[in-house]
């Protein structure tokens, strides 16, 4: 027999209940009953962010980083409204989030009380469900049933909403087994018949390709490992989105690398010319399609996805198999087997030599300066002295973000956190908090831009509270990079409030915050800074200043097709068309 207990008693129960070990939040008025109820107890650590949008980053660098929920805690009012960038980013990224969030009492919901805000109603478009329990009875029940949403399916962030008197008055606890999760119980099993048709797809296609998503790592580990051995069974070559990165090891023979906006040659001119496209858990983001009618205009498309609302949404696929993708790649997979592993072997050794030719163009290939560092060198050299450490890689949102996925090399799932969807500038540093409680041991890093990490630096604060040993690689081009990029190929040069002014010295910041700053402009200095940041116990700043102008390539320019990209290194106008490089 369940026992009564205040409503905020019964929030910390059910968090212990659903497994929870860390919460990142922020206390305010109207969450001090739980705060008293946290404070009581010593199963779930509470981290005190230093800003809302914070704790939702952290939160969203663990969930990425464990496969678990993050679980956040704020107050009514400016706490909720400061979170909901981030509860917009797990959205786009589909991260599983369970945002708990106070309210001012029920009899004064609707009067502009204190610290009121409608924030079922703001959160309502940003969230897989949300609700406000205004009774006791149902608080344990209700947030139980929002863990179950946040993960069940495509994950996501939820929210609850609890008024404070909600929280004070007492009601009997509702364990987990009781909690109404029978409502929403997505589809996990694939057709088998349209699955069937895949197989015999692969067994017949010339030129098949493997284009795979975030969904491939939401599913878990099993799926991930279903990939590999598809791909390496079949010699189908593969590429992934920016948040698929790691799902296929990037020193498998079959990787192609990162496709899109600023992927590699390779890879979007394989999915530009391939006869089947086999998309894995991704959403046929604008990043990754260009031009819609000219997007990979050849090829039959199948669309593995466990969110039905994702297929057909951009671009209409002959297969569509809704589904879980660990579950629809083990069936993929047995009946593959089962039908004899038969692939067209002499189609697939013509692809393979047609991609191996593109291959020879280099497109990532750059030539170091003496003088100056090119912010490609640095990622070239952070992943040479970090390559094979149990490592994960943050970004904030820029052109460091891209040459991160470009010259960072991922072979696990669940490494690399950056924001895709929303592309949220001041994600990177909060998320590596994040990831960095979850795996105390490990070697986390943030590859920022000075602008973007500036967006969140007040974290510096809770880094070092927690002694957090988080490192942040600033590529610092006193630049708001990306947006010059843009402004100096689209907008005729006209660099209109993109060059950042007043900048902070770094390493004075730092060390004003308890932690260390390293700064480094030279070339020949930039190993030894990486190593010295990487050798400190604790949080370290390193402020590495990069060529001011430097661009990021490849690029497909806006609105163009995956055959017409600009390479960059010899000029900005080089133009790839169908059969490889032209220069115009």
């Amino acid at each position: 027999m369940t026992k009564a207990m205040t409503g905020a008693k019964m929030v910390v129960q059910a968090l212990k209940d659903q497994g929870v070990e860390v919460v990142f939040g922020y206390p305010g008025g109207a969450v001090l009953p739980i705060y008293d109820e946290i404070f009581q107890q010593s199963d779930i650590r509470h981290v005190l962010v230093r800003h809302e949008q914070g704790a939702v980053h952290a939160a969203e660098g663990y969930a990425r980083s464990t496969g678990k929920p993050g679980v956040v805690l704020v107050t009514s009012g400016p706490g909720a409204t400061n979170a909901v960038t981030g509860i917009t980013d797990a959205l786009m990224d589909s991260i599983p989030m369970v945002v708990l969030t106070g309210q001012v009492p029920t009899f004064m919901i609707g009067s502009d009380g204190f610290q009121e805000a409608d924030t079922v109603g703001i959160t309502r478009p940003c969230t897989k469900h949300n609700w406000l329990v205004k009774d006791t009875g149902s608080l344990s029940a209700t947030i139980h049933e929002a863990f179950h949403v946040a993960t069940a399916g495509r994950p996501g962030p939820v929210l609850v909403d609890i008024p404070k008197d909600v929280q004070f008055a007492s009601a009997k606890y509702q364990p987990q087994a009781e909690a109404k999760t029978a409502r929403y119980q997505p589809k996990v099993q694939g057709d088998t018949e349209m699955i069937t048709r895949l197989v015999e797809a692969i067994e017949t296609a010339e030129r098949p390709v493997f284009y795979t998503g975030g969904g491939v790592i939401n599913s878990g580990p099993v799926a991930s490992q279903l990939l590999r051995e598809l791909v390496d069974a079949t010699g189908i070559p593969i590429t992934s989105t920016l948040m698929g990165l790691g799902a296929y090891p990037a020193s498998g023979r079959n990787w192609l690398g990162m496709l899109g906006m600023h992927g590699l040659y390779e890879a979007n001119l394989a999915m530009h010319g391939c006869d089947l496209m086999i998309n894995v858990g991704a959403r046929f983001d604008d990043r990754i399609t260009g031009r819609i009618d000219a997007f990979s205009p050849r090829s039959a498309k199948a669309h593995i996805d466990i969110d039905p609302s994702s297929i057909n949404k951009v671009v209409h696929t002959d297969m569509p198999i809704i589904g879980d993708v660990g579950n629809v790649l083990g069936e993929m997979l047995e009946l593959w087997k089962a039908r004899g592993r038969k692939v067209n072997r002499e189609g697939l050794q013509r692809w393979w030599a047609e991609i191996e030719d593109w291959k020879k163009t280099e497109c990532l290939s750059f030539k170091p300066s003496e003088k100056v560092i090119r912010p490609q060198h640095a990622m070239a050299r952070l992943e040479a002295l970090t390559k094979g450490r149990d490592r994960y890689i943050c970004t904030e949102v820029g052109q460091h973000q891209m040459w991160a996925a470009q010259y960072l090399g991922f072979e696990d799932p669940n490494r690399w956190m950056t924001s895709g969807g929303l592309g949220t500038m001041g994600y990177g540093f909060p998320a590596s908090i994040g990831v960095q409680v979850a795996h105390p041991d490990a070697l986390v890093i943030n590859v920022a831009g000075e602008a973007s990490w500036l967006m969140n630096m007040q974290e510096m604060g809770t880094a070092i509270q927690y002694r957090l040993p988080v490192k942040q690689f600033i590529l610092n081009n006193e630049r708001l990079g990306m947006v010059r990029q843009w402004q100096e190929l689209l907008h005729g040069e006209r660099y209109s409030h993109s060059w950042s002014e007043a900048l902070p010295d770094f390493v004075k910041l730092a060390e004003a915050f308890g932690a260390k700053g390293i700064k480094v402009d030279d070339p020949a200095d930039l190993d030894d800074a990486i190593a010295e940041m990487i050798a400190h116990d604790g949080p370290v700043i390193l402020d590495c200043l990069v060529e001011k102008h430097e661009n990021c390539f490849p690029m497909i320019p806006s609105g163009e097709p995956h055959n017409k990209m600009l390479l960059g290194e010899a000029s900005t106008q080089d133009a790839i068309k169908e059969g490889g490089a032209v220069l115009v």
